[in-house]
């Protein structure tokens, strides 16, 4: 038990043992931190978005707990939406809901939402300029239970509802829309400057963790559970909403997610039988027996998803090298994903080689991204970096060649500039780590030099932001925050936010206006080239290190608990959890 109080950060659970209580296990080395239905930079895992949309159930819910990706209407607000003739418009239909408090839930809870986001996007961490809340022209309300979105124009109606209209929160204007803890409850919201002091009041709030549990703020809920504790080292316990009256009440009255600084503990835990719902590495796959002779049962957890290190264009050291299309390439052709996947990951990933997921089939993939545009090889990558001016010296590649040129290494590459990398790396994955030192193997064979340091996912991705080559924090080169992942993508896995210029999720500063034309192609075109012409070109111009896509987890669950799939937009939802027997 030594390893196990030592490793769990969230406290030790003994063994439930009752059916009124679940403990599952949250990825190694996550600490939930942010509650907020608004999503701010720094707060984007997953994890956080699972445990908000318990509390606060979305507009519409879109997910994969059935078993293939659609629209969840247990778990939404929305009963019905319908376009206009013209896909310039659509009129929502409300749920007869109510709050926790007895309240019912309005056409006005999403203007609140609506008003507080539109006045303060660019502080959203789902902004993306020319998407919400931009395509929304104007919010009417019809009655209580009916509203209608104009859009500046017409849209793809399969993106607009998957990616667009299932970001919507709707949050409860009666108890929140105020300026501080002692303020009157007012429509604060409707005025541009009061927009952003009740956006300001919230986000600071969300900020005290220790207060999650005892703010009066976040008793006011819509989903089937509410908050019983909350705690800054990692674990959250979650219990029953009575008052919640949608179609997806909870089956088990508590739900107890715990957090783990290492794999190792959590399996540890697994064994002493204080986790009902865990997971194990890929590479403990062959002693799989062990656990089920513990009574739980294992199931490959795979997404909707890519995973890729981003570049920092803006980067003052490497940036010029990494807007170099040929030194992608390179970089690209160095990374061996067929044996990563099948070696490291123990056959648990899948290679990708663009911006649409290929773990599953879609007719959203193109043949170009399914063919490995740059197959791995070494050799052919140290020839196209001594092709464009690069001289191995000691064992690195050096700018021997400055200029735009031919056979030269680019605009405001100069002389002397040595080839190396460096990337901050998710913490507390052994598949992760290896694979981070398998990269810098065979980086240091084409002749780049590649240095690792790590830290926890939350860390890694507050220090991954936008930056301006003069800004102080553009320090930072590549990152990596994919060991279950980088990016699940909505059902309509277009890519706005990431690759966008400008994208909200655009953390290195790509930008192409050709791909800017092909993403916009996609939210508004119904054709179906739309999607295979954006997978083709982002798999030719590189915006990323494209890495193997693992599966989000293999879980192990204890036998008795079912009733749900695993939702490969990597929530979960504990409402779906029951004990079967």
């Amino acid at each position: 038990m030594g390893v196990l109080l030592s490793g769990c950060t969230g406290g030790v659970s003994a063994p439930s043992g009752s059916k009124n209580e679940i403990n599952y296990a949250l990825p190694a080395n996550f600490t939930p931190n942010w509650i907020v239905p608004i999503g701010t930079p720094g707060h984007l895992n997953t994890n956080n978005a699972s445990i908000s949309q318990v509390l606060w159930e979305p507009l519409i819910a879109y997910d994969g707990s059935s078993g293939e990706i659609g629209w969840n209407k247990d778990n939404s607000l929305a009963t019905d939406a319908k376009f206009a003739a013209d896909d310039k418009s659509v009129t929502i239909t409300l749920g007869d809901r109510h709050w926790s408090d007895g309240e019912p839930i309005t056409a006005r809870d999403v203007e609140f939402w609506f008003n507080l986001v539109r006045e303060n996007k660019k502080s959203w961490a789902s902004y993306s300029p020319g998407k919400a809340p931009d395509v929304w022209s104007s919010f009417e309300t019809i009655d209580d239970r009916h509203f209608t979105l104009d859009f500046d124009r017409a849209y793809n109606q399969q993106w607009m509802l998957a990616n667009e209209l299932s970001m919507i929160r709707v949050m409860p204007q009666h108890v929140w829309d105020k300026t501080s803890d002692s303020a009157a409850v007012s429509d604060l919201d409707r005025t541009p400057a009061g927009a952003e002091k009740v956006w300001t009041y919230l986000i600071d709030a969300g900020k005290k963790i220790s207060r999650y549990a005892s703010d009066p703020l976040w008793k006011t809920v819509s989903g089937p559970y509410r908050i019983k504790s909350f705690s800054t080292s990692g674990r959250v316990e979650l219990v029953e909403n009575e008052k919640y009256d949608g179609g997806g009440a909870a089956h088990v009255k508590q739900i107890n997610l715990l957090s783990f600084t290492t794999v190792a503990a959590e399996e540890n835990a697994l064994r002493a039988g204080t986790v009902d719902y865990g997971y194990i590495r890929a590479s403990d796959l062959g002693i799989k027996k062990s656990f089920t002779d513990l009574g739980y049962h294992v199931e490959r957890w795979s997404g909707w998803a890519v995973t890729y290190m981003p570049y920092n264009f803006n980067n003052p050291e490497m940036g010029a090298v990494f807007r170099q299309l040929y030194a992608r390439q390179a970089i690209q052709m160095s990374v061996d994903q067929k044996t990563l996947s099948k070696v490291l990951f123990n056959g648990t990933a899948v290679p990708t080689y663009g911006p649409v997921p290929q773990g599953q089939p879609s007719a959203f993939l193109s043949d170009e991204q399914k063919a490995e545009p740059y197959p791995f090889s070494n050799s052919a990558a140290r020839k196209l970096l001594t092709d464009h001016g690069w001289t191995m010296r000691d064992g690195t590649m050096v700018c021997t060649s400055p200029g735009a040129g031919e056979g030269q290494c680019g605009e405001g590459v100069e002389k002397g500039t040595e080839f190396k990398m460096r990337v901050l790396s998710q913490s507390g994955s052994t598949e992760t780590d290896n694979m981070m030192s398998a990269l810098q193997s065979s980086f240091e064979e084409t002749g780049i030099d590649f240095d690792i340091k790590t830290a926890p996912v939350n860390s890694v991705l507050s220090q991954t932001g936008q930056c301006e080559k003069d800004d102080p924090a553009c320090k930072w080169q590549l990152s990596f925050f994919g060991s279950a992942g980088s990016w699940y993508f909505p059902a309509y896995p277009s890519g706005d936010a990431l690759f966008a210029s400008g994208g909200g999720s655009n953390f290195g500063n790509y930008s192409n206006p050709e791909v800017d034309r092909l993403i916009d192609r996609t939210t508004t075109s119904s054709s179906l080239d739309a999607m295979p012409d954006y997978s083709k070109a982002l798999a030719e111009d590189l915006p990323v290190i494209w890495l193997p896509e693992p599966d989000y987890q293999v879980s192990v669950i204890r036998d008795g608990l079912g009733g749900f799939a695993q939702d490969s937009l990597a929530n979960f939802h504990p409402a779906m959890w029951a004990w079967t027997e």
